[in-house]
């Protein structure tokens, strides 16, 4: 199987993106007017090395492990033609949020300085995993199964690869061939990649070509060295607006934004509009769509110029809301308190 290198693929203008060396951060003022889905153009990037462009007329899907009866490789072509699943699924890093740690809480954590961009929600179209695996036998005693990435390998830990538990992977995980009706394109896993619905995207392995099934418990650096415990993601929020945008007086704005959880639907969103003095709940439409995220909006009409600091908190259907300060975690995962946007108003 043939395949070359990319940094990243796709143009990153700057416009929509903040580059973080092999990764590109949305920015979500991008995300203004877009509809309910993030767009390819504009969906984040997180690498571990480069992008593969694989050459999919020889590229296989290989299961195998103990955990099942009768390995089996899959072509790309074969998996198109089973039995398919599309979902509306967020894929976000599990260090979404670290710079906040630093210039929110005086706390600064290392690794990738991320805003509130290396988030983004796709219509996902795939196999069920749970299918492959039951057509390669899934025994009854499987443990562990492990996706691995064809990407290069990373310093000397090898290949990107994490395992998730038996009853995840026969869940809700899809082996996914489509992004918003298209093949997936290189930069987010061409041909084929995983999707684990509510888990930090480092379970969404891309360029997938090997899934071992084990009867055992299994560790590989991406859940002892890196991302260690780290499955369901937190409850967040961001509004759809430039770092430091200026509004002109008189208003009024109609301010949107989008919530989150890995946990569930987010079923309230309140709205400070005076640094957290006081709160007003947001509007939205959106009992009727699926849960990955929950566009809102509310409206303001600042009666003074100067500088301002928004903020959006969340609770979603288990009762999780975000706080207003989050406990440091040393790798800067899980930031989930409420972002101070800083916004200036000025004279029209």
């Amino acid at each position: 199987m043939r395949q070359t290198m990319a940094t990243i693929v796709k143009p990153l203008p700057g416009h929509l993106f903040r580059v973080h060396g092999a990764s590109a951060e949305m920015r979500w003022e991008a995300m203004a007017g877009q509809g309910y889905h993030t767009p390819a153009d504009r969906f984040f990037v997180r690498n571990h090395t480069h992008t593969p462009l694989i050459d999919v007329t020889t590229w296989r899907l290989r299961l195998h492990g103990q955990g099942i009866r009768c390995p089996r490789e899959f072509g790309y072509d074969e998996l198109r033609a089973m039995p398919s699943r599309t979902q509306d699924v967020a894929i976000e890093c599990a260090g979404n949020g670290r710079r906040f740690y630093g210039t929110q809480q005086h706390e600064p954590a290392p690794g990738t300085q991320w805003g509130l961009g290396a988030i983004g929600v796709a219509r996902w179209r795939g196999v069920p995993l749970k299918h492959l695996l039951k057509e390669a036998g899934v025994r009854p005693d499987a443990v562990d199964v492990l996706p691995t990435g064809l990407d290069a390998p990373f310093e000397d830990y090898g290949h990107v690869r994490r395992p998730l538990p038996i009853g995840k992977a026969m869940d809700d995980v899809l082996v996914a061939y489509e992004m918003n009706g298209e093949p997936l394109p290189p930069d987010h896993g061409f041909p084929v990649r995983l999707v684990v619905p509510g888990w930090a995207g480092i379970a969404s392995i891309k360029w997938l070509g090997d899934i071992e099934v084990s009867t055992r418990k299994l560790f590989t650096p991406w859940n002892t060295v890196f991302y260690p415990d780290l499955t369901t993601q937190p409850v967040k929020s961001a509004f759809e607006l430039p770092w430091n945008a200026r509004l002109p007086l008189p208003g009024p704005h109609i301010l949107h934004g989008r919530s989150w959880s890995g946990r569930g639907r987010i079923v309230r969103v309140e709205v400070s509009l005076d640094g957290g003095i006081s709160w007003r709940e947001a509007e939205h439409h959106g009992h009727h769509l699926v849960g990955a995220w929950l566009p809102w909006h509310i409206a303001w009409a600042p009666r003074r110029p100067g500088g301002h600091a928004l903020m959006a908190r969340a609770t979603d259907e288990t009762g999780a809301t975000q706080p207003l300060v989050t406990p440091r975690h040393p790798f800067g995962y899980h930031f989930d308190a409420v972002v101070q946007h800083p916004i200036h108003v000025v004279m029209g």
